[in-house]
């Protein structure tokens, strides 16, 4: 495997700052939540400002889309075309900073009780096809992140995006959490091929810790050997925290295993 590797950037951070910093430690590009401080319209009016950091530190940008309030696979045609519309909006702020990927949180917060999952899938199958379409028209790929006890688990994640022809982002600590140990983890990449970017959030047990890495125990080496040795995706260190520092030691842990691997 050949892949580039940076870090998701977490409310708190400084964006510029973890651009600057994403740079020193010898990142390849960040991942930008567009929310809080850097939602879409937000980065809009900072286009140039943003620009000229990435161009600064010779970073790639890939994006972390909108969630919070988003559900394109609604049963209401208007909170779904709504929450399209807002991904959208999300994903032409980032095709105008170059951004090359954008992970998808393609979920619904119905009521449970009320809707079931075969019921809804239809909506966010044809939500997930539209987005990745538009995304196309702007040299822009949409990866659907697998999110854990919702609607659709982990399991359901590769054929909606084979389906809906787009991509998936693997989040290691949220197929943990759905009952995929390392190997369920390598049997996914393999059997699926549309894994193009990896969260790589490890954890100690089923929950969704975002440790540095190398501080949990889910074992990384037998999920990098179920990728292609010419796979060439994005790996983020996706961790929970505000110090650089243990970002810093976690791409040094990174950098040892993929070392292993080339």
């Amino acid at each position: 495997m050949n892949p580039r590797v940076g870090f998701v950037t977490q409310l708190g951070m400084d964006p510029l700052v973890a651009i600057e910093r994403a740079g020193a430690l010898g990142f390849d590009y960040v991942e930008l939540m567009l929310d809080g401080e850097t939602a879409p319209h937000r980065v809009a009016d900072r286009r140039d400002e943003f620009a000229r950091a990435l161009d600064d530190a010779g970073l790639d940008l890939l994006v972390h889309l909108p969630f919070g309030g988003i559900d394109v696979a609604s049963p209401f045609e208007g909170v779904r075309e709504g929450s399209r519309r807002a991904v959208e909006d999300a994903i032409d702020a980032a095709a105008a900073l170059g951004a090359e990927k954008g992970v998808l949180h393609a979920q619904t917060n119905v009521w449970r009780p009320a809707w079931d999952a075969a019921e809804l899938r239809p909506h966010l199958v044809d939500s997930v096809r539209h987005l990745a379409a538009y995304g196309r028209e702007r040299e822009f790929e949409i990866c659907v992140e697998n999110i854990p006890r919702g609607q659709f688990s982990t399991t359901d994640v590769p054929d909606v995006v084979t389906e809906a022809d787009a991509s998936m982002t693997l989040d290691t600590g949220h197929a943990r959490i759905d009952g995929y140990d390392a190997d369920g983890m390598a049997n996914l990449v393999a059997d699926s091929r549309r894994v193009s970017h990896v969260h790589l959030n490890d954890t100690r047990r089923a929950r969704d810790e975002h440790l540095a890495f190398g501080l949990g125990d889910i074992d990384f080496g037998t999920l990098f050997d179920a990728f292609d040795d010419d796979w060439a995706g994005t790996l983020s260190l996706e961790v929970f925290t505000l110090d650089y520092d243990y970002l810093a030691v976690s791409k040094e842990r990174l950098d040892a295993l993929l070392g292993e691997r080339r």
